[in-house]
């Protein structure tokens, strides 16, 4: 490969709706063309056509999001060990009752650890994976879970434990940076949607996976009824860490390295050409050295300060709401499922019972969301889903003060929360996870990322300080009426995202660059035509078939 990048200065700045092509001025004719073939080409490949010319990526890239099994596994562990017999015996205090039980302030005190936890590792893998690139980052974050876990293993007291949940935390940080933009970089435009979205369904099957060894060990008496459930843990790092070392880079991190040769043989790495013989790596390459220079054009700096100024601005908070939105749609009440189930009034083997099946519809839900992303956009899932969960949210809490039955008043909560389980899986849990890797400029990708996912830990730390004391019967004693709270958070939420949330399918990061850099309304993201070699048309007055260029997955 031969790919000629002569760069002038940036010209003087843009008009509204106006883009002046300084940028592609600057660059060398041949590659201008060859990204401008590059981006038609990934506009025009079908869904079919990218898994057959991208298999490799494919494979890659879930290879990689394997990893998330490990946190949504060990996260659902904590909030159910509050319900767990042997593990409040072990780590809890006698209740006035007779019962053991775990205090409110340790509860918060153990989730947030592993939350502050993940805050420095999100904060190292912004760092980290762009100085030494994804591949070295996460497998030393896969060495470090291994080592942690012998902490959580062998607590003797509480206080134990607390430590084990902060060092694995930070791990669990470099995991969900590395992870999403891994995905969002070596998949076409075809594919970003469903590999960026996989990383919620790893999420949901390690839940699932907890949820299925809890209910198994429940008739477990001793002390090896939690401790068999963190030794499970060891099973993931080795064979992930193999996988890992034979991975390729990512082609667009060598990129922005200047690695342009080795880019190129990442590319081969990641497809099969013999798929369809318009594939053409040399092109491929050129579109993202087009898109660095454009982004460059606008920002230089890589810095998490430059994810705060001018159009990335606007471009993190999108993210950072986004992922905020996970934390305070309600789903508070999914992590804490057994114990709200044991609180609405269910036995504690048909709380487990529950979670088990609540967490099987996760898993379902997600793998639906890619068949509803191929016909609508990440725009119309999230408001959707957030206005379901919302009526959701009012009919548990007006259930929990109606005066029923008290038996039948909790299956009714119980059902409800199995519901909203299946709708949050089917929008909010996996699109968020695209929107989060495509929204972000690529050069400050995974830096954005960190700060919207620290943005979700503090809204998480948020959720642990509160919720245990609202379904603690010893502290507020709110139980499910602690719907109509998140009720009211959804409702404030789904005004956001209906004036802020803009769609980004089917467009190539080049082009949600000119959309961003023309200060395009969110509502109007769709319905503009871009071209980011040329300039951007406002479409907004014309027929939706004249803009069905961004209509494509």
């Amino acid at each position: 490969m031969h790919l000629k990048t002569d760069i002038t200065a940036a010209e003087a700045g843009a008009e509204p709706h106006v883009l002046h092509p300084t940028v592609t001025q600057g660059l060398n004719e041949d590659l201008l063309v060859e990204a401008k073939d590059a981006t038609s080409f990934e506009h025009q490949m079908t869904a079919r056509q990218a898994f057959r010319i991208y298999p490799k990526a494919v494979g890659w890239s879930i290879l990689l999001s394997l990893a998330i099994i490990m946190e949504g596994y060990d996260t659902l562990l904590l909030g159910s060990f509050y319900a767990f017999p042997a593990f409040v015996k072990k780590f809890g205090t006698l209740q006035p009752d007779g019962s053991y039980g775990v205090s409110a302030p340790w509860q918060a005190g153990l989730s947030n650890g592993a939350q502050v936890g993940e805050i420095f590792g999100l904060f190292i893998a912004g760092y980290a994976s762009e100085r030494f690139g994804y591949r070295k980052t996460m497998i030393c974050a896969l060495v470090a879970i291994a080592a942690f876990i012998f902490i959580q293993f062998f607590a003797p007291n509480i206080q134990t434990l607390q430590v084990g949940y902060i060092l694995c935390g930070v791990p669990w940080g470099l995991f969900q940076t590395i992870t999403t933009a891994y995905a969002a970089e070596v998949c076409p435009i075809a594919l970003r949607g469903y590999l960026t979205t996989y990383v919620n369904l790893c999420w949901v099957i390690g839940q699932f996976i907890a949820s299925g060894i809890l209910r198994g060990m429940l008739s477990v008496q001793n002390e090896w009824a939690y401790r068999a459930c963190y030794a499970i843990q060891w099973f993931w790092p080795v064979p992930i860490i193999t996988g890992v070392f034979f991975a390729p880079e990512s082609p667009w991190w060598l990129v922005r390295r200047g690695r342009l040769e080795e880019a190129g043989k990442a590319v081969d790495r990641l497809t099969t050409k013999r798929a369809d013989a318009n594939f053409n790596t040399e092109q491929k390459v050129a579109m993202m050295i087009h898109t660095n220079e454009m982004e460059k054009k606008v920002s230089e700096g890589t810095s998490y300060f430059d994810c705060l100024k001018g159009t990335d601005l606007r471009r993190t908070e999108i993210v950072s709401v986004v992922w905020l939105m996970q934390a305070f749609c309600g789903s508070a009440l999914m992590g804490y499922s057994t114990y709200f189930y044991e609180q609405a009034g269910l036995p504690t083997t048909q709380s487990f019972n529950f979670t088990l099946i609540q967490y099987g519809l996760g898993a379902f839900g997600t793998m639906f969301s890619w068949v509803a992303m191929t016909y609508f956009g990440r725009r119309t899932l999230y408001l959707t889903g957030m206005g379901i969960m919302f009526g959701l949210l009012l009919i548990i809490g007006c259930i929990s003060v109606t005066p029923s039955a008290n038996k039948g008043g909790s299956w009714g909560i119980g059902s409800m929360l199995l519901l909203f389980t299946l709708i949050y899986d089917c929008t909010v849990g996996p699109v968020c996870y695209s929107l989060v890797a495509e929204i972000p400029a690529t050069r400050l990708r995974s830096k954005s990322i960190v700060i919207a996912r620290n943005v979700y830990n503090v809204g998480c730390i948020v959720n642990n300080i509160v919720t245990p004391y609202m379904l603690n019967p010893t502290a507020w004693n709110w139980k499910a009426k602690t719907a109509f709270f998140w009720a009211g958070i959804n409702a404030v939420l789904i005004v956001w995202t209906f004036f802020r949330l803009p769609e980004p399918k089917g467009m190539a990061y080049s082009e949600l660059d000119v959309l961003f850099e023309q200060k395009v309304s969110a509502r109007k993201f769709k319905t503009t035509s871009v071209d980011p070699f040329n300039g951007v048309t406002s479409e907004l007055d014309m027929p939706k078939s004249a803009a069905t260029m961004v209509e494509k997955v």
